[in-house]
C-alpha cells in the first residue's frame, strides 16, 4: 500500500524543558500526522546518549533515554512541582538543544522524583524488573558503577570492575543500592511513558518506524557485560573497530570506534543476543529501520587505535542466516535495510534475499560526472524514498551548494523549472512522493524549507549536532492542509 510519513526525531519535538520528550507535544504531533493525511512518524533511536550526544552511541541498546520522560506527567503524578521543573536551567535557545544543561538538570529533577515514587512497593515495578531482567539488572549495575567512578569508560575501571569479579559485583550491588534503584525507576518512567504514546500513535492509524544502529557503543553495559560477543583480544581491548571506508562524508572516512561482533560466536548461540535486541525493538516500534545494513554482508574493520578509517579491510558478516534465525524465532518484522553508500552485488542480493525494502535518497541523485540509481526513474516498489535523512543536509541547505554542473543537472531531470528559491523544497518533496517507492519519508525541516541550520548530523563530526528542534506553531493548519493535498494527489494517504 501506498503511504507516507514524517522524520522527526523525539528530541526534536516541542518542550518547555529543553529537549522534545512524551509530552502533550507528541500527542499533538501524532494528531498532526493524523491531520495531514500521514500513516507514519519515523525517530532516531531512543537510547540514552553518551559520547558526542548521538542516538547512534548509547549506554545500552534495551534502555531508553531519561531525557524523553515528560516531566509535566510527573508534575501530575505529584512526583515533582512546576515550581521545581522551572527553576532548572534547560538553555536559552529553544531552537537548539543544550546537551550539558540538560544532563547537569535532568538527573537531579528525576532522582527527586524517584525519592517520591514510593515504587518500590509497586507491583507493576515489581513485574517491570522481571520482564527486563535479562539486560537491566547488568545495565542498572553498569551505570552505578560508572557514576562512582566519575563517568570514565568501563575499560578504565579497575580489573575487578572491568572484568566483572562476582565477589566485587555482590560488593558493589549492596553498596550502590540507591543508585541502582534510580536506574530501574528512570527506565520504568521511559517505557510505561513510551508505550502509552506507541498505544495513542497506533490508535490514530499511525506507525511508529524506529531506529538501530549495527553496532552498539564501546562504552556501554552491552559489551561490558557480554565481551565475549565482540572482538576482543586477551589484553582486554577490541582488536578492531567500526567504520567506513572513505566517501563523499569524509576523505579519510569514518572512525566510529563502535567494536566489531564476533559473528562466530554469535552463531554458536544461535543469535541470541540479536534475537532479543530485535523482540525488543518490535515492541518499541511497528517497523524497525536498521542502519548500516551493508554491514551484515560485509562489514569494515579499522585496526584498534588508528587514527582514521583509511586502513581498514572488509570482512565477511553473517548474511541471510541471521535474519533467518531472527524470523524463526519472533515470526515476520517489518524492516527497512538502511542500503545507503557504495552497495556490492552481495548486499544487494542480502536484501533480495530478505525482501526487506531498502532506502532511495534524493541527494544521492544528482551527479552530473555519473548515472544513478537514486534517481526515481529506477526505483522499484520495494523502496522507502527519502528527500535527505538525519545524516544529510536539508533539501534547501543542499540545493543551495550543489555545483553549477549538478543544479543545471537538476534542473533539466526536473524539466528546466525555475521556482522561486524559496519554493524548491516542495518540487524535491513532489518528485519523491509522486516515486513508485512505496513508502516517502519526508524530514519535517524539508516540509518547513529550513537551511542548513537545521541540519540533525553531519558525519564525521563531534559538536554541535544532534541539536534542532521545531518550535510551537511551525506545523500550522495551512502547512498541514498542503501536505495532505499532495499525498492525497500521490495516492499515499491515510484515511
Amino acid at each position: 500500500m501506498r503511504s507516507s510519513g514524517i522524520l522527526l526525531p523525539v528530541s526534536s519535538l516541542p518542550s518547555e524543558y529543553g529537549i522534545g520528550c512524551f509530552s502533550k507535544s507528541a500527542y499533538e504531533f501524532v494528531d498532526n500526522l493524523r491531520e495531514a493525511g500521514q500513516r507514519y512518524w519515523q525517530i532516531l533511536p531512543l537510547g540514552p546518549t553518551s559520547y558526542g550526544d548521538s542516538p547512534y552511541q548509547s549506554f545500552s541498546t534495551f534502555a531508553g533515554n531519561p531525557y524523553f520522560i515528560d516531566l509535566e506527567t510527573l508534575i501530575q503524578q505529584g512526583l515533582l512541582t512546576e515550581e521545581e521543573c522551572r527553576a532548572v536551567d534547560f538553555g536559552e535557545d529553544p531552537q537548539y538543544a543544550d546537551y550539558e544543561k540538560l544532563h547537569k538538570g535532568r538527573e537531579t529533577l528525576l532522582r527527586t522524583a524517584c525519592q517520591r515514587s514510593g515504587l518500590k512497593e509497586s507491583q507493576k515495578f515489581r513485574d517491570f524488573l522481571a520482564e527486563q531482567r535479562e539486560w537491566l539488572e547488568d545495565y542498572a549495575l553498569y551505570m552505578a558503577i560508572k557514576k562512582k567512578m566519575n563517568h570514565v569508560s568501563w575499560l578504565e575501571w579497575p580489573r575487578e570492575l572491568r572484568d566483572r569479579d562476582p565477589d566485587t559485583m555482590e560488593a558493589c550491588r549492596r553498596e550502590l543500592g540507591e543508585d541502582i534503584y534510580f536506574c530501574q525507576f528512570v527506565q520504568y518512567e521511559f517505557y510505561r511513558q513510551w508505550n502509552e504514546l506507541r498505544r495513542y500513535a497506533n490508535r490514530q492509524g499511525v506507525q511508529i518506524i524506529g531506529d538501530i544502529p549495527i553496532y552498539v557503543a564501546l562504552d556501554s553495559s552491552d559489551v561490558w557485560a557480554d565481551r565475549e560477543l565482540f572482538q576482543f583480544g586477551e589484553d582486554g581491548l577490541p582488536t578492531a573497530i567500526a567504520g567506513c571506508p572513505p566517501d563523499g562524508f569524509s576523505a579519510t572516512g569514518q572512525l566510529w570506534g563502535n567494536p566489531l561482533y564476533d559473528w562466530n560466536c554469535h552463531r554458536a548461540t544461535g543469535y541470541e543476543w540479536w534475537i532479543r535486541r530485535m523482540r525488543c525493538c518490535s515492541e518499541w516500534y511497528d517497523v524497525v529501520r536498521i542502519d548500516h545494513f551493508r554491514g551484515f554482508d560485509q562489514y569494515y574493520a579499522i585496526p584498534f587505535g588508528d587514527k582514521t578509517a583509511e586502513h581498514g579491510q572488509w570482512q565477511d558478516g553473517p548474511g541471510l542466516e541471521l535474519f533467518q534465525a531472527i524470523q524463526k524465532a519472533l515470526g515476520e518484522i517489518q524492516v527497512i535495510a538502511e542500503d545507503l553508500g557504495f552497495i556490492t552485488e552481495g548486499v544487494e542480493k542480502l536484501v533480495r534475499d530478505t525482501g526487506y525494502p531498502g532506502m532511495k535518497v534524493l541527494e544521492f541523485a544528482f551527479d552530473s560526472r555519473e548515472a544513478s540509481n537514486y534517481l526515481p526513474h529506477t526505483y522499484t516498489s520495494n523502496c522507502v524514498v527519502y528527500t535527505g535523512t538525519h545524516d544529510n543536509e536539508t533539501i534547501a541547505g543542499w540545493y543551495q551548494n550543489l555545483c553549477p554542473e549538478d543544479l543545471e543537472y537538476c534542473r533539466d531531470y526536473m524539466g528546466n523549472w525555475r521556482p522561486p528559491r524559496e519554493e524548491i523544497h516542495w518540487d524535491f518533496i513532489r518528485l519523491a512522493m509522486m516515486s513508485v517507492a512505496e513508502i516517502c519519508i519526508i524530514p519535517m525541516q524539508d516540509y518547513l524549507g529550513l537551511d542548513n541550520r537545521a541540519r540533525m548530523n553531519q558525519p564525521s563530526t563531534v559538536g554541535g549536532n544532534w541539536r534542532w528542534r521545531l518550535q510551537k506553531g511551525q506545523t500550522d493548519p495551512k502547512l498541514l492542509e498542503k501536505i495532505r493535498k499532495l499525498t492525497i494527489i500521490s495516492g499515499r494517504g491515510n484515511y
